[in-house]
């Protein structure tokens, strides 16, 4: 939708003035004899041809376009459009009412339902009461289900309601903005038709007074108030509001492009640096310095110590250089940065044969590409599932790699496998959630999780997107309820 305002309309009044300045021509006390054609271009008739149609005919023609201009310049449409929009809106709020009402006696329904099964359990032994109490369960699971859905639906409901008195604003900005227009339109219009009118009659006058050589000067102060109506006419054409906008969206195009050429450009400088950097080094860093990688530790002459024989520490360093954490477990050659990683330099201490090399990131660590969109996405959700397999338990690797279900919730997480719960804690002090910090088959997609004390998990995910993603939903949840949830001995 195109939003029309007087601040436009000014900028194309000055380039329709210099456009008609230069094609019409007022060479002799006569007005021109001219034709108009496509697109309302004035194409002069041959000086030889005397036939032309009189000053009074190509006046009445300029008060016929004129009329038909005033027509044309009629933009309900574009309010109605919004009216539209703003009834579609109603027609989903009453949808969401609706469903609001089904969700209301399916809560009455399964508690009969399960009050229904409790007095029947109290008859029965045996399978037949083992029975009944799975069926109670299988209850209480979907009345769980339908606390669920019926989260999503208040939130759906609101979303809803957020449209629909977004559209009514709109609907009625837009009524304001196309009444104004229209008055301002018809007013220039009616401006022109005015001067066109005088003009006629001007001229008139000159035919019944050949010889009155005093109206000569006022026919050619009514000659520039023409032209002038022909520029107003000429700036409510849509044509040239739709051209304008076409340049307008070339221009931003070429501006993105130049942007995304430019960002790759000083990402190769970078390397090239860090390459250069890197012949005078002992040890490198070898990875994409973003959360979702791995960086590895590398030497990079053939007299480096062994690093399988040196002791090994990663630090994050802030932006400023000035403040100075250990991280915790971190002592490999590998590392997958965090979360907790980003807008953090990371850096690793080499000690070998009392010698220390120290190597760092070349800037710090980023976000990745989508990652903050899809978190949104999930926190809107009253509980977020992602599919894992259990690495190791209490440091010991797991040699089942079936699949489990760990659900973030937001008051508590539940590590499950179908009707088998592994593990369900509410946030607390106790428990540690961070990513792994050590060599492994996948240290991008694992994570280390500890419920309680005594109990610990490497959990892997099936994408590094879903287990950052996984970690910095746990933490939004777990710092709504007080608690600040990191890795062992973390700084928060």
């Amino acid at each position: 939708m195109t939003k029309i305002s007087p601040e436009i309309d000014e900028t194309m009044m000055t380039e329709s003035i210099l456009a008609v300045s230069a094609d019409v021509s007022f060479a002799s006390d006569h007005f021109p004899k001219y034709k108009l054609g496509s697109d309302n271009q004035i194409l002069e008739e041959p000086r030889g041809d005397n036939n032309g149609p009189s000053l009074k005919e190509v006046v009445e023609t300029e008060t016929t376009q004129l009329s038909e201009q005033h027509k044309r310049l009629s933009v309900r449409d574009l309010a109605s459009k919004f009216d539209k929009n703003l009834v579609a809106a109603a027609k989903l709020a009453d949808e969401a009412k609706l469903r609001e009402v089904t969700s209301l006696e399916g809560h009455v329904l399964l508690k009969k339902l399960r009050d229904a099964l409790e007095s029947l359990r109290g008859c029965m032994a045996g399978r037949n009461k083992e029975d009944v109490e799975k069926a109670i369960s299988m209850v209480e699971a979907l009345a769980v289900k339908l606390t669920q859905k019926e989260g999503e639906l208040i939130q759906e409901k609101f979303e809803v309601k957020k449209l629909a008195n977004f559209l009514k604003q709109a609907s009625e900005d837009a009524k304001k903005l196309v009444n104004q227009e229209k008055s301002f339109a018809c007013a220039e219009i009616e401006s022109a038709r005015a001067v066109v009118q005088r003009f006629g009659e001007a001229l008139d006058e000159q035919e019944k007074n050949p010889e009155n050589s005093q109206k000569t000067q006022e026919v050619e102060e009514l000659i520039e108030e023409v032209q002038e109506a022909r520029r107003i006419k000429l700036k409510h054409q849509p044509s040239k509001v739709m051209d304008m906008e076409h340049e307008l969206r070339a221009l931003r195009n070429q501006i993105r492009e130049k942007s995304i050429f430019s960002i790759k450009l000083q990402k190769e400088l970078a390397i090239n640096k860090k390459a250069e950097e890197n012949k005078s080094r002992v040890y490198a860093l070898h990875g994409s310095e973003t959360i979702g990688s791995c960086l590895r530790l590398q030497p990079c002459s053939d007299n480096a110590p062994l690093l399988s024989k040196s002791s090994i520490q990663w630090y994050r360093v802030s932006s400023d250089r000035n403040q100075r954490e250990i991280i915790s477990g971190a002592d490999k050659t590998m590392y997958a940065p965090e979360p907790l990683d980003v807008g953090q330099i990371l850096l690793v201490d080499i000690l070998s044969n009392g010698q220390k090399v120290s190597v760092t990131t070349t800037g710090p660590i980023g976000s990745a590409a989508g990652l903050g969109g899809y978190v949104e996405t999930l926190l809107r959700k009253s509980s977020s599932e992602f599919n894992v397999v259990i690495s190791q338990i209490n440091g010991q690797d797991h040699p089942s790699h079936s699949t489990h279900s760990f659900n973030v919730g937001k008051m508590r997480i539940k590590l499950c496998r179908g009707w088998i719960t592994k593990s369900r804690e509410i946030y607390s002090t106790s428990m540690l959630l961070c990513g792994v910090r050590g060599d492994g088959n996948a240290p991008a997609k694992s994570l280390f999780w500890q419920p309680r004390k005594g109990l610990s998990y490497v959990l892997t995910f099936e994408s590094e997107r879903e287990r950052n993603a996984a970690i910095m939903v746990a933490r939004k949840h777990a710092l709504d309820c007080s608690v600040m949830l990191g890795g062992p001995d973390d700084e928060m």
